[in-house]
């Protein structure tokens, strides 16, 4: 059973009002306290909801080690998101990591469930937009990122991998809910997560193209030589865009040429750093981006006219599911079903007598699947959730 102890203290960080703040904090979960620093921008009022950036360290590292080295915190600023930067558990030697390896069998500590407790305990202190919670690491934390895109997809938005990387084993076994927009920033020359893979890990350019399939990505990228800002760091670095996604999502990879184990714009080298990008801005505009339901426009899902919304019910469903429109008729050719991980779903449709259109799910498998609907060249979507018959 899951319980949540919340503990505080401030930590000021700022002298300007509004003031940005560091607050420390910990929440117990799975029986251990686990602490974490959290960054309210000067920007952030609490009169709205705000994205939440989840900034996880490396192996062997911490949180305020990450929170300097891979630094957001003048970017939330002006930008107005939070940035938890949590601590993870110790190994037997002593060195702080993320479980993205052993299963919770073998004893290690849930992670993923700790860091969704971890959201909701923000979450009932700040105004946080639940549509725009992200994801975000230094290597093992790259791992982490990787691991939530996968099983908590349902509340990460997006997530962004610097020098991180997935077990090959994980790979195929990852089933997130929806298309996951993912960015991945890797050296060629990384010592420590090898650009070309080992028995673990898997090669990044597999790494990419297999999310890019996942997310129904165009599998050719589109790739542009970033400038030579500074020829004396011993890097290039190259982007590769894979786009069409559904739901608007991407796969984008920064391929640091000579890089090494390092965040590219860092405050400090600790191997060969690449100057020509600032890992921290490109992190934020990307993901910046998008939200649960998709891009976000002028247009999201709270502010589009009432005509546009979708509904269905009842939803988890066992047999027949009703679809409709709030307002206006939707026809059959509009809408088809995806499963979790994107294969279209034969859909039974037919219209009902009070207009609206029932959906058989009958011999589907128990599961999430994304229903999407075309109004007015709008795409709409609406997870549902097949039980048992």
């Amino acid at each position: 059973m899951r319980s949540v102890l919340l503990t505080a203290g401030l930590v000021l960080a700022g002298l300007t009002a509004p003031a940005q703040q560091t607050v420390t904090g910990s929440i117990r979960f799975g029986g251990v306290v686990r602490d974490y620093r959290l960054y309210l921008p000067k920007a952030y009022t609490g009169t709205q909801p705000v994205p939440l950036l989840l900034n996880l360290h490396g192996y062997g590292s911490n949180n305020v080690e990450q929170e300097q080295y891979g630094d957001f915190r003048a970017i939330a600023d002006t930008a107005n998101f939070l940035v938890v930067h949590p601590n993870g558990t110790l190994d037997g030697t002593n060195r702080r990591y993320w479980n993205t390896f052993l299963p919770y069998a073998l004893g290690g500590p849930d992670d993923v469930g700790f860091l969704s407790a971890l959201i909701d305990s923000i979450s009932a202190k700040y105004r946080v937009n639940a549509q725009r919670v992200y994801s975000t690491g230094m290597s093992n934390g790259g791992f982490m990122s990787y691991e939530l895109a996968c099983q908590l997809s349902n509340r990460v938005a997006a997530i962004a991998s610097v020098t991180g990387s997935m077990a090959s084993s994980h790979v195929a076994a990852c089933t997130p809910a929806r298309a996951v927009p993912v960015l991945e920033i890797h050296g060629t020359a990384d010592g420590t997560v090898p650009y070309a893979g080992n028995a673990v890990f898997v090669p990044i350019p597999e790494l990419v193209a297999a999310w890019a399939r996942r997310n129904g990505c165009n599998p050719t990228p589109l790739i542009t030589q970033l400038p030579d800002l500074d020829p004396n760091d011993g890097s290039t670095a190259e982007r590769q865009v894979f786009s069409g996604g559904r739901n608007g999502s991407v796969v984008e990879h920064y391929r640091i040429i000579g890089g090494g184990h390092t965040w590219p714009g860092a405050p400090v080298n600790i191997g060969v750093t690449n100057r020509d990008m600032d890992a921290s801005k490109v992190v934020w505009r990307f993901l910046r981006r998008y939200q649960l339901s998709g891009l976000v426009t002028a247009t999201t899902p709270a502010t589009r006219p009432e005509s546009g919304r979708l509904t269905v019910s009842p939803n988890p469903v066992r047999g027949t599911v009703s679809v409709r429109l709030t307002q206006g008729t939707l026809d059959p050719a509009q809408a088809q079903v995806t499963d979790a991980v994107g294969r279209r779903v034969p859909a039974a449709l037919r219209r009902a007598a009070d207009g609206s259109l029932l959906l058989s799910t009958q011999g589907w498998a128990p599961g999430t699947y994304w229903l999407r609907a075309e109004v007015n060249g709008q795409p709409l979507y609406r997870q549902l959730v097949k039980v048992a018959e």
